[in-house]
């Protein structure tokens, strides 16, 4: 398959059929129960609590229904330390999705894409602490990289298989398999943090992955999922599809006891995830995550997640634990904070200098904290899109080792214009 073309045919096709066609409003009562299953699916077949509901602007052209999602911050990022940085640029991401009755099942296809190869220079960001993929031919260290333009590209089917079972159907060029939870930028929990979490690469960075094959069957609050997709992540150029053999797989199982509250275990193998590293990775994630809508039609939504990685080669085991939530303490005010705790073992290995030095050497693992807590006051809306203004602050405690390195007490500031688009008809 040649990726990149038959992506650039499928999005175009997909975002020129609202121009195309006679839209006018509509409600759920134009979706049957398949495609009102797949309207849950946030990122791939990752799902928030079903009682979440993702903002976006629904609008009809003849059968399929169609759902325009998208958010974008204009951010400035100040931090302390020999190795903190500064920078301004944008993150963001755009989705739609279209919705088919066919007979008592439904198909889905979604495109999203972003334009951070643009909106983030130099290919990467400031994130302290921050490692995984690479820039100009080295890892990453203390950055967080851009998300490819395209990020996704899908089409799913969903039948009922019974009054309490679903079956659903998962191929995507780009995609999301079965492995972790919702990726940081769908995630309820993390709507008003734009910058990534440290451990990304531990708990969702499979989020954009390639030749994604996906089989799920839902029974009454369970979910049973299982997947292959090629295993290594995204190379540097942020505008192609990095296309390879489906060389890796993975298994999720959810629980949903109810709509406020989803759990999910997972595990995948995959090969050789980072390019300039030799060695396979097993991943283990495991989360829970709770939202209950509030008055206004916010909700207060809170994830904890923990992700492992086993190195194959080097026969080691790196650990991350994540707890965040955010919290409307009104309709237009927002108060967010995220813990993290993530085993970092790459933080020297590009920095030739001071990797075989003491406790410096490659390969050392080095426990990371990081406190963060923010605001986001949401102005006055357009038409269409909600409008915020926000800031976040981190504070981190390291190991006395590293300290000469990074300052005893590093932090770090985030200044940031949230563009949403807006819930509606």
């Amino acid at each position: 398959m040649h990726g990149y073309s038959f992506c650039r045919l499928a999005l175009g096709a997909l975002l020129a059929m609202p121009a195309a066609a006679q839209m006018h409003g509509m409600n759920h009562q134009n979706f049957n129960r398949a495609g009102r299953y797949l309207m849950n699916m946030s990122s791939g077949t990752a799902m928030n609590p079903y009682s979440w509901q993702m903002p976006m602007s629904m609008a009809q052209a003849g059968a399929w229904n169609l759902m325009f999602m998208g958010q974008a911050f204009l951010l400035d990022t100040q931090q302390s330390g020999p190795r903190g940085g500064d920078k301004f640029y944008s993150p963001n991401w755009f989705m739609v999705s279209a919705i088919h009755s066919v007979g008592t099942g439904s198909l889905a296809l979604t495109a999203m894409a972003s334009l951070d190869p643009a909106t983030i220079t130099n290919r990467s960001y400031p994130l302290l602490f921050q490692t995984g993929e690479s820039a100009y031919g080295k890892p990453l260290v203390d950055a967080q990289h851009p998300h490819d333009f395209v990020m996704g590209l899908s089409a799913q089917y969903a039948r009922p298989l019974g009054p309490d079972t679903m079956l659903q159907l998962y191929y995507a060029p780009v995609g999301d398999p079965a492995l972790g939870p919702v990726a940081f930028p769908h995630r309820a929990s993390a709507f008003e943090l734009p910058q990534a979490t440290l451990g990304h690469h531990w708990q969702d960075s499979s989020h954009i992955a390639d030749n994604v094959a996906t089989v799920a069957v839902r029974h009454k609050w369970l979910r049973v999922e299982a997947s292959g997709f090629y295993g290594t992540e995204p190379d540097e150029n942020r505008w192609n599809i990095d296309w390879g053999s489906m060389n890796s797989y993975s298994a999720r199982v959810s629980v949903a006891p109810n709509s406020n509250w989803l759990a999910q275990v997972s595990a995948g193998r995959l090969e050789r995830p980072e390019r300039l590293e030799e060695g396979d990775v097993v991943r283990t994630t495991a989360s829970l995550h709770y939202s209950r809508p509030l008055d206004g039609g916010t909700s207060w939504s809170t994830s904890v997640i923990w992700g492992r990685n086993h190195e194959i080669a080097h026969q080691r085991d790196v650990n991350s634990w994540l707890a965040e939530t955010l919290f409307p303490a009104t309709r237009r005010n927002f108060l967010t904070g995220r813990i993290e705790v993530v085993d970092k073992d790459e933080l020297f290995s590009a920095h030739s200098e001071v990797a075989d030095h003491g406790d410096h050497a490659a390969g050392t693992v080095f426990r990371i904290q990081a406190y963060t807590f923010g605001y986001t006051r949401d102005l006055a809306a357009a038409r269409s899109l909600e409008v915020g203004l926000g800031a976040n602050i981190s504070a981190y405690r390291l190991p006395a080792a590293i300290q000469p390195d990074y300052g005893a007490h590093p932090w770090g500031v985030n200044v940031f214009l949230r563009l949403r688009l807006k819930s509606g008809q």
